[in-house]
């Protein structure tokens, strides 16, 4: 009865331990999305516990007006589903800057540039490959603080990219 119990903590120890594996202690990627014209985001992950990790994003946007260089930091909450797949979702904080050039003919042209601050909520869902990759999906709506002019107090940010872990 003994080495039946002990084989069964061995094996669940074995389990856990191989699920938390998936999920990398430092990953590094992009983030395409979607706020205001396609942007592209660096972005890093630190895993701060078992369920918890840091998301550091810098990102600039480029429409057709618009050009904005932002920062954001993200505070996530991780939940398994299963084979490789997780969700999470967190709150976090960013600042940047924008500018914005609009030409309406050879002589007249309106320009303006500024900075923001902005709160932001995430949700997504991630897959963990058994090789160093990670590929993800999330929604991040900002809530502009500070100078809403660039999105009049709020922008919706769908996302997607890929992250190398290690």
């Amino acid at each position: 009865m003994k080495k039946i119990l002990l084989t069964a903590v061995v094996v669940l120890a074995g389990i856990t331990t191989q699920a938390q594996e998936s999920i990398s202690k430092n990953a590094i990627g992009l983030r395409l999305g979607s706020n205001d014209g396609i942007g592209v985001e660096a972005s890093y992950q630190r895993l701060l516990s078992d369920k918890n990790r840091l998301e550091i994003d810098l990102g600039w946007r480029s429409s057709n007006d618009y050009d904005a260089v932002k920062a954001t930091g993200l505070y996530q909450w991780i939940w398994d589903i299963e084979g490789g797949f997780h969700w999470y979702a967190g709150a976090g904080a960013g600042l940047g800057s924008w500018s914005y050039d609009y030409y309406v003919g050879p002589n007249h042209r309106y320009s303006d540039n500024d900075f923001f601050f902005f709160v932001a909520g995430q949700v997504g869902i991630e897959y963990n490959f058994k090789f160093p990759l990670q590929l993800f999906v999330d929604f991040r709506p900002e809530i502009y603080l500070i100078n809403n002019d660039y999105h009049d107090s709020f922008g919706p940010d769908f996302g997607t990219g890929a992250r190398f872990k290690f």
